[in-house]
């Protein structure tokens, strides 16, 4: 397993915004790492940043190359999606495959086709005469035709429906992903993708506030459910966070041992959506 991505010290200003915060981590190859955060907490900041689109302070290598001065060279390895229910309604589906074969060096037209001959897609279709399930599978045809190292997805599925949320990932992960590429992916709708996640990291006011392999969290992060008499002395264990609902109560505990927290209720792993909502509360506080 190589290095895809290593940070030391990533930082954005613009103004007296501080957009990135001396932020460290490393992406490994063969992993699917979803870039947790609120609006504004430095997400697209650090993909700007990995692209070679935007300036920064620090060090960061992707792929081995420094996205300042070697970004020709690293967009070769590379491919970015920013939204996938966007493509101009002007453009015609030839077209788009014209563009992106013209476009990146290992995009395979053939690949392409296949995709698109299993759907009802026309090549001389508009974009504007396609249902919304239709740019997904063209967009999809044009991602999944890319050889890149790395895939960079910028909130893919925004503005989509449920169904197209979920064909978009099921047909990503089963048809794309290989184990070996690498996909870095940032999202509101956490609970959709924390299934095909590997690893997870929440960023806040430009800190990075978690940083973990997925199969961790289970053991570092604890969900205690317990009833009203109970709520005070799982209080006292320092709890991230508390919610109540239906007469019990919730807590998210870090680094609480299980033999600790199971006498006073029932215990789980806290889904990525309350975690997140625990770390980034607690860290604002």
């Amino acid at each position: 397993m190589s290095t895809v991505i290593r940070a030391r010290g990533l930082s954005r200003r613009y103004g007296s915004t501080v957009a990135l915060d001396n932020v460290d981590f490393e992406i490994q190859s063969g992993r699917i790492v979803g870039l947790v955060g609120p609006n504004g907490a430095g997400k697209t900041t650090a993909l700007k940043a990995v692209l070679g689109l935007g300036h920064f302070d620090g060090e960061l290598e992707v792929l081995g190359l420094d996205p300042r001065r070697q970004r020709a060279e690293l967009m070769q390895q590379v491919c970015f999606i920013a939204d996938v229910a966007v493509l101009p309604r002007w453009l015609r589906v030839r077209q788009a495959l014209d563009f992106v074969a013209g476009l990146h060096p290992r995009f395979n037209r053939e690949r392409a086709e296949a995709f698109l001959a299993q759907t009802e897609i026309k090549r001389d279709s508009k974009v504007s005469a396609l249902s919304k399930g239709m740019i997904v599978q063209l967009h999809l045809a044009l991602i999944m035709a890319i050889d890149a190292r790395l895939l960079v997805l910028d909130e893919p599925t925004l503005g989509l429906d449920i169904l197209y949320r979920k064909d978009f990932y099921a047909t990503l992960l089963n048809d794309y992903f290989d184990g070996e590429r690498t996909i870095l992916l940032t999202t509101h709708q956490v609970e959709e993708v924390e299934h095909i996640l590997t690893d997870l990291m929440f960023i806040s006011h430009g800190k990075l506030v978690l940083d973990e392999p997925m199969e961790s969290l289970g053991e570092k992060y604890l969900e205690l459910v317990t009833r009203p008499d109970q709520a005070e002395a799982a209080r006292r264990l320092g709890p991230l966070s508390e919610r109540q609902g239906l007469g019990r109560h919730g807590f998210i505990f870090e680094n609480r041992s299980r033999e600790e927290l199971a006498p006073l209720g029932e215990l789980k792993v806290p889904g990525v959506a309350d975690l997140f909502v625990a770390k980034v509360r607690r860290t604002a506080s």
